[in-house]
């Protein structure tokens, strides 16, 4: 069994996503604001981290992860249905929040965070597309390697006390709040790509 080292990478990269009506912009993490992780921790796609891991600062890479190694195929099992009433706030439907287009923060029946798109509401329902998305897409990463080295047990520590449920930050940020504190290593590194 190979043994591999944990490492602490930190990518600034554009990133491109590619379906069938082309390829189109999607997100950018700089070189100010960059994506962290520690390899082997499952903290990113695996296509990703495998791509990158190897690299050392300041090298470029460009490559594209096909979507069955991304988030997989659109699933149209995953547009569902859900009772207004999941969406009242102290019992009043939240028709601010709940509206087509908007991402929610939901979560499964066994206790696990996702999004969902609000694609319609109507009378009775909330119609919820559940795909990542980025499902159906390969993805294109053009960008540098800021830093590559062994990560240190206390960067361990906290991404696992993170992993299990607290943000390790010390701020008591969470995964989508900016952290604009230093001292807080959230940002992408929560592991919400």
């Amino acid at each position: 069994m190979k043994t591999t080292e944990n490492k602490y990478i930190t990518v600034a990269y554009k990133l491109y996503a590619i379906d069938d009506e082309g390829k189109d912009f999607a997100e950018e993490a700089t070189a100010e604001h960059p994506f962290q992780f520690i390899s082997g921790l499952g903290m990113t796609l695996e296509a990703f981290e495998e791509a990158v891991a190897g690299l050392n600062a300041g090298d470029t890479f460009d490559f594209t992860v096909a979507s069955v190694d991304a988030y997989g195929d659109y699933d149209d099992d995953h547009v569902i249905e859900l009772p207004k009433s999941a969406f009242e706030i102290e019992g009043k439907f939240d028709s601010e929040r709940v509206v087509p287009g908007n991402v929610l923060p939901m979560m499964t029946v066994d206790g696990q965070r996702i999004n969902g798109v609000v694609t319609e509401v109507k009378d009775d329902v909330v119609v919820m597309d559940m795909n990542h998305p980025f499902a159906g897409c390969a993805l294109n990463f053009v960008g540098s390697i800021i830093e590559s080295r062994a990560a240190s047990n206390e960067e361990l520590s906290q991404t696992l006390q993170m992993l299990q449920g607290g943000c390790g930050c010390g701020g008591g940020c969470s995964c989508g709040d900016d952290c604009d504190d230093d001292s807080c290593d959230c940002g992408s590194g929560c592991g919400c790509h």
